[in-house]
Order: structure tokens, then sequence, then C-alpha cells
């Protein structure tokens, strides 16, 4: 029992994304760090599978994500491999590079765009995070950075665009010229330019970066499920809709939510003086 034990921890400490299961969170590592955690077809399509698992399974209530070491969470696409894939210089592969070309999927759910994900994700970066790295982030509602940690969108250094939902979600999350500086350059901020951008969160030591994110999780997971769905779902889908649309899709919430059992177990909880405990129906 113990040898095999010691073999599925070594076999899963060299896949290229590692995903985790304890306690209603998930947590996802971008596992290269000898290339700086740059995404592979294999990694974008196991990342796709880890994301919609997690948004499937009833038991998960929060997602970490995060990438292996402390030098980078993640370096953007592979520039050997995924770009040429997808600018059409290189042909596909093997079975990942061709799910990554033909499955229409792969792309909005790794990247976190088109609603892919109802439950909060927090990011937990430690190093540099630029390109389809900082994509990543921008779909992610909880962001926690190290000291050391440094962001761009370099695309347009390399004839390229952000592709994978920034340039819809950057303009929203920041002024619109700061966001233009970001893209048009191609230049890196470090993570103190990024908190007061409002880009992250926390910005902490290093070997702090993942627990903190880890105690973030874990006060999300104990709050219900379904109001923590409706928030994150509602707050999301009302981006850029006129005030009045907003207010319907937040009614329509409420309306869902007031009729659940978790609403009248934690009212209850409070009164009785106990944790409340919540069934997420």
């Amino acid at each position: 029992m113990i040898v095999l034990d010691i073999g599925r921890r070594r076999a899963m400490a060299a896949e290229p994304l590692q995903y985790e299961k304890n306690e209603h969170i998930a947590t996802i590592t971008l596992n290269r760090p000898q290339a700086h955690n740059a995404l592979t077809p294999e990694m974008l399509c196991r990342l796709a599978d880890a994301l919609a698992d997690a948004r499937d399974d009833d038991t998960i209530r929060a997602v970490i994500l995060t990438g292996a070491g402390d030098r980078a969470f993640c370096a953007g696409g592979d520039l050997g491999r995924t770009l040429p894939l997808l600018t059409g210089d290189k042909p596909p592969q093997d079975h990942w590079d061709e799910r990554l070309l033909n499955d229409p999927q792969i792309m909005p759910v790794s990247s976190l765009c088109d609603g892919a994900m109802s439950k909060p994700v927090i990011a937990a970066v430690n190093g540099v995070c630029v390109a389809a790295g900082a994509e990543l982030l921008l779909g992610t509602d909880i962001r926690v950075a190290s000291h050391e940690s440094r962001f761009a969108w370099p695309e347009v250094q390399r004839g390229l665009i952000p592709f994978a939902g920034s340039l819809a979600r950057l303009p929203a999350q920041l002024s619109h010229c700061q966001a233009m500086e970001l893209m048009l350059t191609g230049e890196a901020i470090d993570a103190q330019k990024a908190l007061q951008l409002g880009l992250l969160n926390y910005v902490v030591h290093g070997p702090e970066v993942l627990p903190l994110a880890q105690r973030l999780a874990r006060r999300i997971a104990d709050n219900a499920p379904l109001a923590v769905a409706a928030i994150k779902r509602t707050a999301v889908d009302s981006i850029g809709l006129p005030e009045q649309e907003a207010f319907k899709l937040e009614k329509q919430a409420y309306r869902k939510v007031m009729a659940s059992e978790d609403a009248r177990e934690g009212p209850r909880a409070f009164m009785e003086k106990r944790a409340p405990v919540y069934q997420g129906r």
C-alpha cells in the first residue's frame, strides 16, 4: 500500500497539471515550473477538464488556481508548441493538439470565459504572470500575489493580440487608459502597481501566498453555496448591462435564494447561536 501511494504521488507530481479536491475546495496547479508553467496543448485540455469537473461537482464550493514553484504562476502559452499550433505554423502532433484545435469548449473553459465557471476562483500568484497567464488571472474572482510577481500582456510585442478575454475584461476591470497602456505597450508592472490598479486583493511574501488563498477559499466554502453561486453569477452577468437590466438579474437571484432551505438555515443558526449547516438546497 505504501509503495502504491508513493507511486501515485510520483505520477501525480510528474503531470503537467495537478488537480486535487479537499473539503469542498478544488486546487488546480499548473505544473511545469521548469518552463515557468507555460501552457502546452495538453495543459490547456487538462485545465479545461479540471475546471469543468469543479464546476459540475456539487461538493466543490471554491477553486484555487496556482502555479508550481516560486518563479511563475504562468508565462503564457508555450511559444514552441501552443502558439505555432494556433497560428497554423505547426501541424498537430498528438491527441492533445487535435483536441485543442477541434474541441470548441477547450479555449473558453480553460480561460474562464463565456460563463464557464459558476464557482468562485481564487488565484494564488507567485512570480511571473504574463500573456495567457495574465489573461487567466482576469477570469478569477479573488487574487493573492507575492511581492516578486510581475504582470504583463505582451502579445502585441510578438505580433499577436490577447485572445482569451483580456480585450473585453481588462478595460472593464481597470480604467480605459490604464488597460490600453498595458495592452498597447506590452510592458510589465510589478505587484504593488497591480495592487494599486485594483488587479489584486493582496500582496504578501511568497510563502504566504497559497496559505492565504486557502484561508479565503475556506471562508467561502463555509458559506451557503447557493448564495455564493448566485452572487458570482449575478455579479458577472451584470457587467456592462444597463442598471435596470442588472436589477432584474438580482431580483431573479433573490427569489431563487430566498426559496432555499439554506436561506432558512442561516438565520435559524444565528438565533440558536450555532454554526450553520448548509446543504446547497
